[in-house]
């Protein structure tokens, strides 16, 4: 028995506490797990998700392969409402294992209500660990997580021994979801075939679940920068040079069908590759990388998948930011020494993006961002890019030299 009291009666004899029930929670961490036995517990914010989610008890993924489509139900399901806090720390209290999926911005949200469900399972089950998933795609996600942590429970919480927090490279891409997508069935989410879940085995204070899609790794940080400064190096690019070459393309597939627009993603990624073998000798190999460069390009070219520029490329102000895919291998290839022209050249592509979702309306935060950057270019490149006008003016000129060409 897991817990006194109805509502924690299941069918399963295992549960994974999941916060967020978005395209990432329900179509990469929800599937692994509830394909394998576990009850899925959702937490959102979305009311009528939630809901239909405990109304169904279930909801489906479907696998959009390039020539095939497969339709997967995943039960058992529930979801609790973000707002509903005591009834998200009871989960957390008997919970087998958690994870989150909320994304960069929502993790300091969730924080508190997450420390006090340890405190209260620290209180009906002293001892017990509980790991904690961080499927969000951000460098040092555990890091920070536990700082969050640290700030809302006690200094006599033992932090380190009771809570593992396990980063993850999220690799499995997932297309935004129409509104007739939605209509059809406000449960369903899209997804590719692959499936595998790239995790910190050091990360882990528990049992490591059986799970067959779980590829554990010692070295984390270098999958962690794998994923960064390859898969999302490469696929922004191919959407910044796409639609610069292309404005009218919606899809990823479209774009990359033009061979230019494929070749300039394949050797910007080959130009992040090599510094990425620079960095971390023991980790990877050349063979390995330029087949992982290959395997990524023939998914982006999924066109059953329905995967889109705008989806791709938007958020200008984080993707091209200080840390990140761009501007965090410029710096790596800086320190060693190396080329980075092809990378350059990609981000530059990005200060002219302006793709537009179904309705025909641009990211808003992007609205904002192309304002700013044509009050001063100066800066943006110092603010979001992190550029120093004295250290870093090659780079500087390089992209204005570049976006010069490409404005119209």
């Amino acid at each position: 028995m897991r817990g006194q009291g109805a509502a924690w009666w299941t069918m399963a004899d295992r549960n994974i506490l999941i916060f967020g029930a978005g395209r990432i929670g329900r179509s990469f961490i929800g599937q692994l797990f509830g394909r394998q036995g576990y009850e899925v517990v959702f937490v959102d914010v979305d009311k009528p998700l939630v809901e239909e989610l405990n109304r169904r008890n279930e909801y489906p993924v479907v696998i959009r392969d390039v020539e095939t489509r497969e339709r997967q139900v995943i039960s058992p399901v529930r979801a609790i409402h973000a707002m509903d806090h005591p009834e998200i720390a009871r989960a957390i209290s008997h919970a087998d294992i958690s994870a989150t999926a909320v994304g960069r911005s929502a993790l300091p949200a969730i924080a508190p209500v997450v420390a006090k469900g340890l405190l209260e399972r620290e209180r009906e089950r002293p001892g017990m660990t509980l790991d904690i998933i961080l499927a969000e795609n951000i460098r040092h996600a555990a890091h920070h997580f536990r700082e969050m942590l640290r700030e809302s429970l006690p200094s006599s919480f033992p932090l380190e021994e009771r809570v593992g927090l396990v980063e993850t490279s999220i690799g499995k891409m997932v297309p935004i979801m129409t509104e007739s997508d939605l209509e059809e069935d406000r449960l369903q989410v899209f997804a590719e075939p692959y499936n595998t879940l790239i995790l910190d085995r050091r990360g882990f204070r528990g049992p490591i679940p059986e799970i067959p899609e779980l590829d554990l790794k010692e070295n984390m940080k270098a999958w962690v920068d794998r994923k960064a400064f390859i898969h999302n190096l490469g696929h922004a690019a191919a959407a910044y040079c796409g639609s610069l070459k292309h404005p009218s393309a919606t899809f990823m597939s479209e774009v990359l069908d033009d061979p230019e627009v494929l070749d300039f993603t394949r050797r910007v990624m080959q130009q992040s590759a090599a510094v990425l073998l620079a960095s971390y000798r023991d980790e990877f190999t050349p063979e390995g990388l330029s087949g992982h460069i290959e395997e990524l390009l023939a998914r982006f070219r999924n066109r059953n998948l329905g995967d889109t520029l705008f989806r791709v490329g938007c958020d200008l102000e984080r993707k091209l930011g200080a840390e990140e895919r761009f501007m965090g291998i410029i710096r790596m290839a800086r320190h060693h020494h190396m080329a980075f022209d092809m990378i350059l050249q990609g981000m530059s592509m990005g200060f002219c993006f302006r793709a537009r979702d179904e309705k025909g309306r641009m990211y808003p935060a992007d609205i904002s961002f192309h304002e700013s950057w044509k009050r001063d270019r100066d800066r943006v490149l110092r603010e979001v890019c992190g550029l120093n006008e004295n250290e870093d003016a090659a780079i500087i000129q390089a992209i204005k030299q570049h976006c010069g060409r490409y404005s119209t």
